[in-house]
């Protein structure tokens, strides 16, 4: 089950032609969302994503989806915008993006045989409407050796991912056990949630989804204002 966070307001200024907007650049949510089979286009919000002073994951990952939706709602009001955030923790502390490839073999030397837990938030807003959600999903990772580490981080790079691992590639042979409330969730972009919340706001993927759609555009300069 997932949990409401918050409903707050927002300010409204133009428009576009299309219902639905991914705020968020990530190519893996973008594969998500063409899931539902719902024509959307995405926009690339300018948000500072620096953690506040003493600012735990958790509460890092739900600013910042609302920030990203707020942002976008703010140039596109008339139309239904996702923002989407996550952050990981072990035993309280952040785990980030190693950036490298000798980040991520200390990375994942410190998680081998470690709990971490990955901190999916997601806010859905239109005009003055904002709800949003987070979905933790606790990932135990196996034992794995320098040779192991070595191999998988060769043919995966997962350097733009935190933790070092591509749950939706080949990292997903790095874990023992995994465990949330949405399988989707540690891939970034929590899916049941989703279609929960596009239905509240009008949008429900049952009644909206199409045979054929049309590939999302890469961004709102693709789409005639």
């Amino acid at each position: 089950m997932f949990s409401l966070v918050s409903s707050i307001s927002n300010t409204s200024k133009t428009t576009v032609s299309t219902p639905l907007i991914l705020a968020s650049s990530s190519p893996y949510r973008r594969e998500l969302l063409s899931r539902l089979r719902i024509p959307f286009f995405v926009v690339a919000p300018e948000v500072d994503e620096t953690p506040m002073h003493g600012e735990d994951p958790r509460s890092l990952a739900l600013r910042l989806a609302q920030a990203k939706a707020q942002v976008v709602t703010a140039q596109y009001p008339d139309h239904i915008v996702i923002g989407a955030d996550q952050a990981a923790s072990l035993h309280g502390a952040p785990v980030g993006k190693p950036g490298n490839l000798a980040s991520a073999q200390r990375q994942l030397r410190a998680l081998s045989g470690q709990s971490v837990v990955f901190h999916s938030a997601m806010t859905v807003a239109r005009d003055h409407r904002l709800q949003t959600v987070e979905i933790p999903t606790t990932c135990v990772f196996r034992t794995l050796t320098d040779a192991a580490i070595d191999r998988y981080l060769a043919i995966d790079t997962p350097f733009d991912t935190a933790g070092s691992a591509k749950a939706e590639s080949l990292g997903i042979a790095l874990m023992q056990s995994m465990e949330s409330a949405d399988p989707t969730s540690i891939i970034g972009l929590p899916l049941i949630a989703l279609t929960r919340l596009l239905a509240d706001f009008g949008l429900d993927p049952l009644d909206h989804a199409q045979i054929n759609p049309t590939a999302p555009p890469q961004s709102a300069d693709d789409v005639q204002s």
